[in-house]
């Protein structure tokens, strides 16, 4: 009599076939022993005959020791005709498998235009459907290991997320507070794929969408300006410092002219504020020439201090 039974050490496999290579000779009243983790399908002759739950079960095929080789020896040699193999399926959960977009995706940003995306991320699934899922998956795939599934479920995942990704978002600014409306949306997209799998998706999480480094210079940029604030507000309250120091030094106002240029050059035109702060530049010049011809004029003898003391208060208000 034989015992059939997988220990699965690593905890990775998720489906084991016994025996490994092709099917043999399984004897008649072999011992099959399943553990509460694991479900056993049993196959003769090509056929799915049974499936097991946990527990010791008894297996009948047509393969007696002995008697079988002296009967099936004389038309078919060594071997019997009588095949049949065992596949134990793992039906713990499978967490924290990760998947990501092997090129970049193509996205349409209703601010940046045309750029390319990668996304990462992590899913957890469980064998939900055993039959279903060793013919789908395993015998038209001949996967046996998380490693090799998730291998082939990336493709289904990255599908999927492109086109949740080409509806739902609309711009990488929005990205951050759309990951969990994006995972939600691309998990419910990819129920009906993996039930026809028989395979249930437990979760599935967006760890990240990246942009390439000249998109992500553009965003820091767009940042940079949203972090002051007005911008009109902003260049107006630089250019009523610029007339403030000019008023203060002549020189000032070259370097007045330079920085309204830099404002101009930038798109904020604001001509009744620098048309005021040259007009008020202006008078005081103006008032200036004024007081050096009335000392003139004084020094001279023409006027009296006392004409000059009046005139000198009328324009020192100006200043």
């Amino acid at each position: 009599m034989e015992v059939i039974e997988f220990l699965d050490n690593s905890g990775n496999t998720m489906v084991k076939r016994i025996p490994e290579n092709e099917p043999t000779e399984i004897k008649w009243g072999a011992q099959l022993t399943v553990r509460e983790s694991q479900v056993a399908i049993f196959f003769r002759d090509g056929k799915a005959l049974d499936i097991f739950g946990a527990g010791r079960h008894v297996l009948q095929t047509q393969n007696i020791p002995i008697l079988t080789k002296l009967i099936t020896g004389l038309g078919y040699g060594s071997k019997s005709p009588f095949r049949a193999e065992v596949y134990f399926l793992n039906l713990k959960l499978f967490k924290n498998m990760k998947w990501g977009t092997k090129e970049p995706i193509l996205f349409k940003d209703t601010e940046l235009k045309m750029i390319r995306l990668r996304s990462f991320g992590i899913f957890s699934i469980q064998i939900a459907d055993p039959s279903l899922f060793l013919n789908k998956v395993v015998g038209t795939q001949g996967l046996f290991s998380d490693d090799e599934i998730s291998d082939y479920l990336k493709n289904i995942l990255a599908s999927r997320f492109t086109n949740v990704l080409g509806n739902e978002l609309k711009t990488v600014f929005d990205m951050p507070q759309s990951f969990d409306n994006l995972a939600l949306i691309t998990k419910n997209s990819l129920k009906l794929d993996f039930e026809g799998l028989g395979i249930l998706l437990h979760d599935f999480y967006i760890n990240s969408i990246n942009v390439p480094d000249e998109v992500q210079s553009m965003i820091d940029t767009r940042s940079s300006m949203t972090a002051l604030g007005n911008m009109d507000e902003f260049m107006k309250y630089k250019v009523a410092l610029s007339v403030e120091k000019a008023a203060e030094n002549q020189e000032g106002i070259a370097s007045m002219g330079v920085g309204m240029g830099t404002g101009l050059g930038m798109g904020f035109m604001m001509p009744q504020m620098i048309q005021q702060s040259m007009q008020q530049v202006n008078e005081k010049e103006s008032a200036t020439e004024k007081l050096k011809k009335l000392k003139e004029l004084l020094d001279l003898g023409i006027i009296t201090i006392e004409e000059f003391t009046q005139k000198k208060n009328k324009l020192m208000e100006q200043i």
